[in-house]
């Protein structure tokens, strides 16, 4: 209906009813919007990396689950989002921001150039504690003595950029091929050479390949995006979270030691153990005890112990640790 001259002008109730419901919708949206849970989306490595991360994780205390069934697996952090990506591919997805962190080796992150940060390096893998190698292998019968000598070659690698750059640091022209896998079978019928990643050589060697140089070594390193980064909430989140991890990592290969001992046998403990140097101690109730506490590495454990009962500890106690926060 249009409004006449002289007029004011009126809303219908069915109208103003609209209207008022309207701005009582946008009253209650509002605060859901505003409040809605920032999220940190973090690529994890699948294959031979990604039973030992999930471990490493839950010892930081985050459990993962369905993985087994989803490369989306959950996880019991609402702030956290999982996703499961080839090692090989997360350094890129991080860059590009499609990820804002992720764990993924230093390998893939050279061989596809990305720039991000590096938050952590934490050296573990499926077989050991050491980190893998990329080295040049040849047949035991080969020729070829040196980088020098694949001059002209055909060399075999998943890490064909890492492998070209290696080449061309030394001078070397040589055909860098693509191998998809069961790379050590290709030599020599096929290729000259091959760049491969071993953590042990135990595989190159049963395949009758002797190692030439080794280009790199890798281990894990927890990475970021630089925008990520610089954004004050995750920046937040992914210190406490690094932190977590890089805790539960320090305490793998540690236990935890207590005892009971005289007091007037804590120097000579102290001199015959350098490695329980600044332990813990409190006195107990009973007068001339003391109670001591200390960290130590596990793999030493074995031989302190008897040692301990020799110097006068009794009630010794080892327990295992899941953080060690330095």
């Amino acid at each position: 209906m249009r409004e006449r001259a002289g007029e004011k002008h009126q809303f219908e109730p069915v109208s103003l009813f609209l209207l008022a419901q309207t701005r009582l919708c946008l009253k209650t949206l509002a605060p859901s919007v505003m409040s809605e849970p920032r999220v940190l989306r973090i690529g994890l490595p699948t294959g031979s990396l990604q039973e030992p991360t999930f471990a490493l994780f839950a010892k930081a205390g985050f459990t993962i689950s369905g993985a087994s069934r989803s490369y989306k697996p959950s996880v019991d952090d609402p702030e956290l989002v999982i996703r499961l990506l080839r090692a090989q591919e997360i350094s890129r997805y991080v860059e590009h921001g499609f990820l804002d962190c992720g764990l993924t080796g230093l390998d893939w992150v050279f061989n596809n150039g990305s720039d991000v940060e590096v938050l952590a390096q934490m050296t573990f893998s499926k077989t050991s504690a050491q980190p893998t190698r990329w080295v040049i292998a040849v047949p035991e019968d080969s020729p070829i003595r040196s980088v020098k000598d694949l001059q002209g070659k055909v060399i075999a690698t998943e890490a064909v950029e890492l492998t070209k750059r290696y080449l061309a640091g030394h001078g070397v022209e040589a055909v860098v091929e693509f191998s998809w896998g069961a790379t050590e079978v290709k030599v020599p019928d096929l290729v000259d050479a091959i760049v491969d990643v071993t953590e042990t050589g135990s595989s190159l060697r049963a395949n009758k390949l002797r190692i030439l140089e080794t280009i790199l070594e890798s281990s894990p390193q927890f990475i970021a995006n630089k925008a990520a980064y610089r954004d004050p909430w995750k920046k937040a989140k992914l210190s406490n979270v690094v932190l977590l991890l890089q805790s539960a990592f320090a305490a793998r290969d540690n236990v935890g030691l207590k005892m009971n001992l005289p007091e007037e046998k804590l120097s000579a403990l102290l001199e015959a153990l350098p490695s329980l140097r600044n332990p813990t101690v409190a006195h107990l109730a009973q007068k001339g005890w003391i109670a001591v506490e200390t960290v130590i590495a596990e793999k030493v454990v074995r031989e302190i112990i008897p040692r301990l009962k020799e110097l006068g500890a009794e009630g010794i106690i080892e327990y295992p640790l899941n953080k060690l926060v330095h």
